[in-house]
Order: C-alpha cells, then sequence, then structure tokens
C-alpha cells in the first residue's frame, strides 16, 4: 500500500455535487491499493498514519499525532498512485489491486484507523470524486506499507 498523506485544515469529498464526507484539522490520506497487499498492510498502515507525529506542538514543532490534536482522517481510495510512467507517455497500473481486492483492503484500512480511534470520512469507492481540501503547511508524506515493492526509491529496496 503507498499513501500520500496531507496535513490540512479541512477537507472534503463530493460525488456529482453531493458532499460525501468532511473534516476538519487533520489528514486527508490518498489511497493505492497494489495487486500484493494483504489486512496485514492495511493494518501497519493505519497504525503508522496514527501515530505520525505531523502536528505541531505549542513549541512548534510537529510533535503530535492526528490522535494526540484529536483530528480526523479523510481516506480517499486512488489506483493512480500506483501508476508507472517510467515506459512511454501512458501510466501502466498493473500494480494496482482489482476492484474488489482493492475495495475491501480500503475498508479494512479505514476500519482499523477506527479501531485505533481515529474518526474517518471517506470518499465513495470507485467514483469520480471532487476532493477540496486546504493545506496545513502545506506538509505532505509518502509512505509505503513494508510489504510494499518501493515506488520511492529507485533499488525497489525500502530505506
Amino acid at each position: 500500500m503507498i499513501a500520500a498523506i496531507q496535513r490540512v485544515s479541512r477537507a472534503s469529498v463530493s460525488v456529482d455535487g453531493e458532499l460525501v464526507s468532511e473534516i476538519g484539522a487533520g489528514l486527508l490520506v490518498l489511497l493505492g491499493v497494489s495487486v500484493t497487499d494483504t489486512a496485514d498492510d492495511a493494518a501497519w498502515l493505519a497504525k503508522k498514519i496514527a501515530g505520525l507525529r505531523m502536528f505541531r506542538a505549542p513549541e512548534g514543532q510537529p510533535e503530535r499525532s492526528v490522535l494526540e490534536i484529536g483530528g480526523d482522517v479523510l481516506a480517499v481510495s486512488q489506483f493512480t498512485l500506483l501508476g508507472n510512467c517510467r515506459k512511454g507517455r501512458r501510466p501502466s497500473f498493473t500494480r494496482a489491486a482489482p476492484g474488489p481486492e482493492a475495495e475491501a483492503l480500503y475498508e479494512e484500512f479505514c476500519a482499523r484507523l477506527r479501531d485505533l480511534g481515529v474518526p474517518v470520512g471517506t470518499g465513495r469507492f470507485g467514483a469520480m470524486m471532487e476532493v477540496s481540501l486546504l493545506n496545513d503547511g502545506p506538509y505532505t508524506l509518502l509512505v509505503e506499507s513494508p510489504g510494499e515493492r518501493s515506488i520511492l526509491t529507485r533499488s525497489g529496496e525500502p530505506q
């Protein structure tokens, strides 16, 4: 799994002009599920994201997690994070999990965040969504689950 995580003051997702979900201060998580991902990857990534210190403490340094600030997560499935653009001009999405498997692991990821005490808003899986956000920073991280063949490093080995 790969997640693009943005610290936000607020974020929302709409489908066909209908507001599906919105959050205040917290994290917008764009989540890509690969063909090799398992429920263990979903659990690991949820725990990692819930504990990431991305929010400022009174001293001004990012020392607090979304759990510690009482923030929310807006989780949006985004298979395009797994797009391979190394050859040609059209991305290849062969590493992205098929819809039913991806949806199940996306739901597992959201459930695991909720189990950890993080309120989670969601998009609508498979729909054309409009995502709005107000970045806080901006502060954006890319995080991969340990089982994922890294797309963030050239060698494919996690660092």
